[in-house]
């Protein structure tokens, strides 16, 4: 898909993301609170759609306790994106660095000019240097691609969402439960069936076709596959080994899924929002001996 397309394709996504976060949050306020609830909730969803858009990259950094490095606490990482990122035709984005011992990394931000990528500490010990560029050769091919809104967006509604549901259960043990209002304690137990189910919809309209994307444009900038390849074997062993405690919400924006020992089998699967990871190895592999040519002109 053209450049052009693939951004107007993700706006629209985005769009409609909104869209459903506004419905949800309108659902419960008419459940919990009745017209008044309603009204309040109309307002509240406006500010918040205005506030994801703004503000989803800087939020997502936040909920993953992520600091930003200068080139001289962090040389080596910073000259990876240099050359990455000037391949690929695109702004440096800002360079963070989360405090999780499990090998792992993502980006994130509205547009190549707002954006940032980040590693967690487990992963500088994981990976050899050539592993380490083509994971980040990943996430700066998800900035090119332009699919890093969508992601921002839909881990700052899920987090809403999931913030909602937890409200909702606080305020019924500590008693909610009377009949003022909407449908009272039925309304309640209902708001809080919906909004989880709601946060998991939202997280499986991220299309796990653009994790196999970006790592298609990752192994062209690279102009190989085998480091991404390699690295992704190691960052899905590692996540079966060391667990990881990220905000639910933003797991959908690691190269890897941080909750791999968890959900990694049978049914599950179903709700992943990764790709199998042997299908992107393979698909990687495969790529070699096609993607062997410039950086440049693979990418033109």
């Amino acid at each position: 898909m053209h450049t052009g397309s693939k951004t107007a394709w993700n706006y629209f996504k985005t769009a409609m993301l909104m869209a459903a976060l506004t419905a949800v949050l309108i659902l419960l306020g008419g459940l919990i609170g009745g017209s008044t609830g309603l009204i309040i909730m109309v307002v509240i969803a406006v500010v918040f759609n205005f506030a994801m858009y703004w503000g989803s990259g800087p939020m997502a950094l936040k909920m993953s306790r992520a600091v930003e490095v200068t080139p001289d606490q962090a040389p080596e990482l910073h000259a990876m994106v240099d050359r990455l990122s000037a391949r690929a035709g695109i702004p440096k984005p800002g360079v963070y660095v989360t405090p999780d011992q499990q090998a792992n990394a993502f980006a994130c931000g509205r547009n190549p000019a707002h954006a940032s990528v980040a590693v967690t500490q487990g992963i500088q010990n994981a990976l050899s240097m050539r592993e380490l560029e083509g994971v980040m050769a990943h996430e700066i091919a998800h900035i090119k691609n332009r699919d890093i809104l969508i992601a921002s967006v839909a881990a700052m509604a899920a987090g809403a969402i999931s913030a909602v549901a937890n409200w909702l259960q606080f305020s019924l043990i500590f008693g909610g439960g009377d009949d003022e209002g909407g449908l009272g304690l039925i309304g309640t137990l209902a708001a809080m069936i919906i909004a989880p189910i709601a946060a998991v919809m939202i997280q499986m309209a991220i299309s796990r076709g653009r994790e196999y994307e970006a790592d298609r444009t990752g192994a062209q900038l690279m102009g190989e596959a085998e480091p991404l390849a390699s690295a992704l074997e190691k960052l899905q062993a590692g996540a079966e080994r060391i667990p990881m405690d990220p905000n639910p919400a933003t797991a959908q924006m690691y190269i890897v899924n941080p909750f791999t020992a968890f959900h990694g089998r049978g049914i599950t699967k179903m709700f992943s929002t990764h790709p199998p990871m042997d299908e992107r190895v393979r698909r990687l592999r495969e790529l070699d001996g096609v993607v062997a040519v410039p950086a440049r002109e693979a990418l033109a």
